[in-house]
């Protein structure tokens, strides 16, 4: 598949006109994102069908007679899929994954943890009856002697993260990948009847196709963030809203909390200031398991019916058909369950994509497809909902995107200059936007606030 006709690929998947596809340009870089699987591909069309939509909603918005132009280069792209890495506080670079987030070897075969927060930890440890000072050494001693299958189970059953190395073949042949690759790559459904959503018009200096539309970021990492993190480069007042007990992690915080304002919320206690903040929400982002909020009266008819005119977005690891709907998951367990880390693999080692790509991928598509139908109430009506999946961005990468032309300068690292500015958190250095169109902005309008610091309001 050419580099145009995959985006084209993820531009009809969020609803786009492929008339509009030639108004973008790809730079192409030989090496970035190098893999196997076809990653360079997916995080460019994701990317270009995300500053598309983009474009055209800021085209509607500012009467402009075409879509502004726009541009993807491979190395700017590679560097944004790279971003929770090359973050970097007072010259201080995070780290990607806690001492018991990796692969295991077992007695029959692998599995892969995540523990990078402290409550996913306990919950491991819990499962595997060992106390809470164990070592990695002491994990993979117990690991050794069990089955991967039965590690899965187990930590599941205990609310924790574990899944079981399988091969493309063993995750083509299981229930939960024929539930998910019956879906489309992009879920979009019209909720109601709604009016006809009244944009005002916007300037071009710079062009802010999401300016004055609010924005209620209910996610973790990482595609979510990505995705309101997106959305706040476009101009939208986001306010991420998290548990006071469940402190996002600091690094993930000062990479994807760009742009945006970040208060606490207890949806047990507080729900009255959550009503007051959905009264006057435009879009709603949530990213967590299926059904979980639904106990709050959040899901997506509930909260549309509440605000009609809404756009609902969710992501969520597994999808919400199948036996493995209602679980937890991260990039790097799917692509453990999925085949992708036996596809990358070496030397009967399992190995991983370069960058978390599910996410990243997932995460531009997801604010692609919220663009898209902000556009479309534009003319339309409608509340609206948009669901995206890892799993499924997985299979589109794994059977769908293809392989382009190795074509293009060589990508380098270097070639792309970070970032930097002063903040409330320190001095950072990030990776610029990669979202990238005519008189589109260059950065984002703040840097990222303290956890939680902001009062529960819109400004």
């Amino acid at each position: 598949m050419t580099a145009i006709k995959a985006i084209t690929s993820a531009w009809e998947a969020v609803g786009g006109d492929p008339a509009l596809v030639p108004r973008v340009s790809v730079v192409p870089r030989r090496g970035a994102l190098d893999a196997r699987l076809p990653v360079r591909e997916l995080a460019r069309a994701s990317v270009g069908a995300c500053a598309l939509a983009a474009a055209e909603l800021g085209a509607r918005r500012a009467g402009l007679a075409e879509v502004p132009e726009v541009l993807v280069d491979d190395a700017t792209v590679a560097t944004a899929f790279h971003s929770e890495r090359l973050i970097q506080v007072d010259g201080r670079t995070p780290e990607a994954f806690a001492p018991l987030s990796r692969f295991w070897r077992t007695a029959d075969g692998w599995v892969r943890t995540h523990a990078n927060y402290p409550h996913h930890r306990a919950r491991l440890l819990s499962a595997l009856s060992m106390p809470e000072d164990a070592t990695a050494d002491d994990v993979a001693g117990l690991l050794a002697r069990c089955s991967a299958l039965a590690v899965e189970e187990a930590v599941y059953a205990a609310g924790g993260l574990a899944v079981a190395l399988r091969t493309p073949g063993e995750w083509a042949a299981h229930e939960q990948s024929a539930a998910v690759v019956q879906q489309p790559l992009v879920e979009r459904a019209r909720l109601d009847s709604a009016p006809v959503r009244a944009l005002a018009p916007v300037g071009r200096a710079p062009l802010l196709p999401a300016a004055g539309l609010r924005v209620l970021d209910l996610t973790r990492v990482l595609a979510g963030p990505v995705a309101t993190r997106t959305l706040a480069l476009l101009g939208a007042d986001v306010l991420r809203l998290d548990a006071p007990h469940l402190p996002e992690l600091p690094d993930l915080h000062a990479d994807t909390g760009a742009g945006k304002r970040s208060a606490t919320v207890d949806l047990d206690s507080d729900r009255a200031v959550f009503e007051e903040l959905l009264a006057e929400a435009d879009v709603v982002v949530t990213g967590y398991r299926p059904d979980a909020l639904d106990r709050f009266g959040l899901s997506p008819r509930a909260l549309a019916g509440r605000r009609p005119g809404l756009v609902v977005a969710q992501v969520s690891a597994w999808g919400t058909h199948g036996p493995w709907g209602g679980r937890r998951g991260f990039d790097s367990l799917v692509q453990v369950a999925t085949g992708v880390a036996v596809a990358e693999g070496t030397g009967g080692r399992p190995g991983a994509l370069p960058a978390q790509a599910l996410d990243h991928g997932t995460g531009y598509l997801l604010a692609a497809a919220v663009l898209r139908s902000l556009t479309e109430q534009s003319y339309d009506g409608g509340s609206r909902l948009v669901r995206l999946a890892l799993a499924r961005t997985g299979a589109w990468l794994t059977r769908g995107v293809g392989h382009g032309p190795a074509g293009g300068t060589l990508y380098d690292p270097t070639d792309v200059r970070l970032l930097e500015r002063d903040s409330p958190l320190g001095r950072l250095r990030y990776a610029p936007p990669a979202v990238s169109f005519a008189d589109g902005p260059a950065d984002w309008a703040h840097p990222p606030v303290p956890w939680g610091s902001d009062a529960p309001r819109w400004v």
